[in-house]
């Protein structure tokens, strides 16, 4: 199934893929120490590494699991949360539940995913129907036609689609077409010439997958090169990652008549017949691409066409067929991830459930992981660190009271949502079987299509979740100007009702400081307080803001990842800046708790020096090599070791808490040191 997802809907924590692994127990008795003191290199002084000083000996003493492309905080966490699941499936499956409720349907598809043999049978049976139409076609205005009337059955190719609210009217939803097209993480790949081992690997795996449906070998191979060859042409067209951060020149409402006019070779108002779709105007978010896409439907050779539209349904389909497609598949992504094994089954099961049936899997996994105390204690640190953040917009220097008063009423009209929806959705059209891992798969494709479109052009329903309750992330959403923290995160190393204010607060408080924060970053900031992109500074004060932000973009620009990679300090400012103000209003929301206002150590460290520790524990994590060098050209999230070190180096208090002066590496003069909020 090919999907087409959003570039700019919500900021989440952490760029977080899962790949499963089981080597931490689950630990469910009840936890007495909260900070890691085995886990620290004491060899390494605070002030020169204090990501290694904090984790170092966890790092020495852990290798990442095989089938894993990183491992730590967020990966651990997922592995508990698997198993929970893991159990509520399993449980649900025995249960012969009645047709039709959660448990019938989360049970039944797991099943039929776990039912290996019967998808071996099959082969690649699912998807020869439309291997067939593809072979059919005659010119590009044929294969546009049946593009089109594949998205209701969630295939569909070529014109990224969403429907979400308008950027500048946010009561109201909108279609959304954005730039796709390419195999490769972005377009860079595709001329740049370290990257010509990726751009060699995805022609083996096009020619690997055309083989196993039935192409002769030569024929393969002249396939997979036509498509490298299409796609580069493709890249030529798109915007890079750091242009994609641009809310505003990634905002482009037009009439279909605009768009017919920008793409007249797409054929655009027969296709949103075809798609089911009648929108009078739509957002373009980047118009390059589809002025780009039309030209070469009708410049390039139709056989060259349809093999791209065949590898991308195939490849798009892999992980529903037999085992030699999804074998393919992840030798031609270990590539990107460095992934050594494929996940167990189980695994990749429970992940799927809650991924295709969302709700009716994650309302089964609150109701028995999720305590109501936990989202009590949630809410009452959320309200903290608004105030937290509240006192550092009045105490700004460089903003005008102007500005300051619009950016206190964004702040206080911040939705909040803790684990889990007030409202379930349902899925009564999705029909689920125990005999079709396929079927199941395409019932709930054609149920997320049908409930997208009927948003277009109606009003925004700001109680939906962009993330499943299951999920361990969190995140802020600038249309709907909330915070997100969904119950998969609020769990130790992030959260523990039983934990000290300390190790709390710079875990899941610096989380939600983040977060929180993320309204007022380098994008966020051009949203107002009802979610409008919209400018609502002072001409003075955004140049002031910019300059600001710049020394963070300089910052960054000067670290390096294995050896010789520099960190994009333009790409990742968004994130910079709410680890900045993330850190900065969870301490002094830690201030003002009993445990922040008092000198009694634990396990030998002081208030101050666990709040750090805290921080510094949430950001444990391990990379592979093949993730971090993806990572360091699309994600707009710096390293973990940056994102302790970053913001610490420019953070007084932090300094004080553990003796740091000239002679320490993190060490910058004051008058260097970086600070927005």
């Amino acid at each position: 199934m090919i999907k087409s997802l959003p570039l700019f809907v919500v900021t989440a924590i952490f760029s977080f893929v899962a790949c499963n692994s089981s080597n931490e127990k689950n630990n469910t008795e009840q936890r007495t120490t909260f900070f890691d003191k085995a886990g620290m290199d004491s060899s390494i002084k605070p002030g020169d590494n204090f990501f290694l000083y904090a984790n170092g000996g966890w790092i020495k003493a852990n290798k990442i699991p095989e089938d894993q492309s990183g491992w730590g905080s967020f990966y651990t966490l997922y592995e508990e949360n698997l198993k929970k699941l893991k159990g509520i499936l399993e449980e649900a499956s025995a249960k012969n539940a009645a047709k039709g409720t959660a448990e019938q349907k989360v049970g039944d598809f797991y099943v039929s995913g776990m039912d290996t043999v019967a998808i071996e049978k099959k082969g690649y049976d699912p998807i020869k129907p439309l291997l067939a139409k593809i072979d059919a076609v005659k010119d590009y205005k044929e294969l546009m036609n049946l593009i089109a009337e594949s998205y209701p059955e969630g295939d569909g190719d070529l014109l990224g689609f969403y429907v979400g609210a308008d950027d500048k009217n946010s009561s109201k939803n909108i279609a959304v077409f954005t730039q796709t097209g390419l195999t490769l993480p972005e377009k860079e790949y595709y001329t740049r010439p370290s990257s010509a081992a990726e751009r060699k690997k995805m022609v083996e795996y096009a020619e690997k997958l055309f083989t196993l449906t039935g192409t002769d070998s030569i024929a393969a191979k002249r396939m997979a090169e036509e498509i490298l060859g299409l796609e580069t042409l493709i890249a030529k067209s798109h915007r890079s990652p750091v242009e994609l951060r641009d809310p505003q020149t990634n905002y482009n409402k037009m009439s279909v008549a605009q768009l017919e006019k920008l793409a007249p070779n797409v054929g655009f108002t027969n296709a949103f017949k075809k798609m089911k779709i009648s929108p009078d105007s739509v957002n373009v978010g980047q118009p390059g691409y589809f002025a780009g896409l039309s030209t070469l439907l009708a410049s390039q050779p139709i056989e060259s066409w349809k093999s791209k539209i065949k590898f991308d349904l195939i490849s798009g389909s892999s992980s529903l067929l037999s085992k030699a497609f999804r074998d393919a598949s992840f030798e031609f992504n270990k590539t990107f991830s460095g992934q050594k094994v494929q996940s167990e089954r189980w695994k990749t099961m429970v992940s799927n459930t809650d991924e295709g049936l969302k709700d009716l899997a994650s309302q089964l996994f609150v109701q028995k992981y999720f305590p109501a105390e936990a989202k009590k204690r949630m809410d009452e640190l959320v309200n903290n660190l608004q105030v937290s953040f509240q006192k550092h917009i009045n105490n700004l220097d460089w903003m005008s009271d102007s500005t300051k008063q619009r950016a206190l009423g964004k702040l206080n009209t911040i939705m909040k949502k803790i684990g889990y929806p007030d409202k379930w959705k349902n899925f009564d059209d999705v029909e689920i079987s125990k005999a079709d891992y396929f079927a199941n798969n395409v019932s709930i494709a054609r149920h997320s299509y049908k409930e997208m479109i009927e948003k277009v052009g109606k009003p925004v329903d700001k109680t939906e979740w962009g993330m499943t309750p299951f999920t361990v992330n969190a995140y802020y959403n600038p249309s709907f100007n909330e915070i997100v923290f969904p119950a998969g995160i609020l769990q130790f190393p992030f959260f523990d009702m039983n934990a000290d204010d300390a190790i709390n607060y710079g875990g899941i408080g610096m989380v939600i400081g983040h977060e929180i924060t993320h309204g007022f970053d380098d994008q966020g900031r051009q949203y107002d307080a009802d979610g409008n992109l919209k400018e609502w500074w002072t001409k003075d004060d955004a140049t002031k803001f910019n300059a600001k932000s710049g020394d963070v973009v300089s910052q960054y620009n000067s670290y390096t990842i294995l050896d010789s990679m520099r960190i994009n300090g333009s790409l990742t400012l968004g994130e910079n800046l709410a680890d900045f103000g993330g850190l900065a209003i969870a301490y002094d929301a830690f201030k003002m708790t009993a445990q922040g206002k008092d000198t009694i150590k634990i396990d030998g460290f002081t208030p101050d020096q666990r709040f750090f520790f805290g921080y510094a524990q949430v950001w444990r994590i391990m990379n592979r090599e093949e993730t971090m060098k993806v990572r360091v050209t699309t994600d707009s999230h710096s390293p973990e070791m940056f994102r302790v070190n970053g913001p610490l180096s420019n953070f007084e208090p932090f300094y004080a808490a553990f003796g740091v002066n000239e002679g320490n590496k993190m060490y910058r003069p004051k008058a260097k040191r970086a600070k927005v909020w």
